[in-house]
């Protein structure tokens, strides 16, 4: 373990992509679809020997700090951090760099997204300790790129820069941030050498606040606030006066993400470097993306539960309780809960948040929360 490292997971997510499996109360870092483990608990297994209990935090939204607690139950209470509101990852990680800096001044922290799969554990932990001890000796950002498999339109893609330090095999500077390019674009990319963006950024939590201040004055205002209301006391275990001036920040600050709000910026300016990695990750965006982590049968079917293909191709089932069977079909999506039942596409599976819209929309609000 790193004494001089903390790790942060972030665990706020809203429960859209994955209805009706997932809903508000229940999002999807709380889900078991690819192991007996939920998302969040395999997230904070490979992270632990790196940072360990004392030193591994959970930032989520007040509304959902009871479930994760009961999720993670030998984190320390003081380890969990609430939002008032979501207001997308920059002032999320800027509220857990604050924490950290409070604990420890020069001190390294790993952002790490709370729902994301990793296939290879070790080469995962080798990653991340490189991108660590690159952190501490230099005053850079330190991003986790993934070796694309395939031109996927979903993620966002690094363009690498000149190589850092001579070393092959070591960071690279980062030309660019490209967000969910076309397919004929992803292509390019893949074949020029990008990466993509894992959401996984290793930095000072000191050099964060710092470059906060400089690009996103708001967000910097507002957690100079909060740190002068906690005088020196745990984010963690916040009175009801620090709670008050945490959700009177936050309604200032803008809704953005790290990316936009500090990253491309800094990159600009030569402040970003990209870890080359492989070690076999997903974000687990879509129902899709579940498909393509499971094992399939001969006809390409896989699944998870009670269920049974004939005919059937290129399939993904999810059974909770009851068997399912498919017969005769193709491409298709079929998860079945208790009280709702999703039939569908399976290349059309990222809609599915648009789908939740929809159901909010029509009057069936009460299937999209528990």
């Amino acid at each position: 373990m790193n004494p001089k490292c903390y790790s942060v997971i972030i665990a706020g997510g809203k429960g859209t992509r994955f209805w009706p499996l997932s809903r508000s109360q229940r999002p999807k870092q709380l889900l078991k679809i690819l192991s007996r483990k939920s998302l969040i608990v395999e997230t904070a297994d490979r992270i632990m020997t790196l940072s360990g209990l004392e030193r591994t935090m959970v930032v989520t939204v007040a509304d959902q700090l009871s479930a994760l607690r009961k999720e993670l139950p030998k984190l320390p209470r003081g380890n969990f951090l609430a939002e008032p509101q979501g207001k997308n990852t920059a002032p999320c990680i800027g509220l857990a760099a604050l924490e950290v800096v409070a604990r420890s001044p020069d001190a390294v922290m790993v952002i790490l997204p709370a729902d994301h799969w990793v296939k290879d554990i070790h080469a995962f932990r080798k990653s991340i300790g490189s991108a660590v001890d690159l952190a501490m000796r230099h005053d850079t950002l330190v991003t986790i790129g993934i070796r694309p498999d395939y031109p996927e339109t979903g993620y966002g893609y690094i363009v690498k820069g000149r190589l850092f330090g001579g070393k092959s095999g070591a960071a690279y500077q980062v030309k660019r941030f490209t967000e969910k390019p076309s397919i004929s674009v992803a292509q390019r990319l893949i074949r020029q050498g990008s990466l993509w963006n894992s959401g996984i950024f290793v930095w000072k939590a000191s050099l964060l606040l710092e470059l906060l201040q400089r690009y996103q004055p708001k967000i910097a205002q507002a957690l100079e606030q909060i740190k002068t209301a906690t005088r020196g006391k745990s984010l963690g275990a916040p009175s009801p006066q620090i709670r008050n001036v945490v959700a009177r920040e936050y309604k200032k600050v803008p809704n953005i993400s790290i990316d936009y709000a500090v990253l491309e910026k800094a990159g600009s300016e030569g402040k970003v470097l990209t870890l080359e990695a492989d070690f076999g990750w997903s974000d687990v965006g879509s129902w899709d993306a579940v498909y393509r982590m499971l094992p399939h049968d001969q006809n390409g079917n896989a699944g998870n539960g009670k269920w049974l293909a004939r005919g059937a191709k290129n399939s993904l089932i999810h059974a909770e309780d009851r068997l399912v069977v498919l017969l005769g079909v193709e491409d298709t999506v079929v998860v079945d809960t208790p009280d709702a039942l999703l039939v569908g596409n399976i290349k059309r599976s990222q809609e599915v948040r648009e789908l939740v819209e929809d159901l909010n929309n029509k009057g069936y609000g009460a299937y999209t929360v528990k």
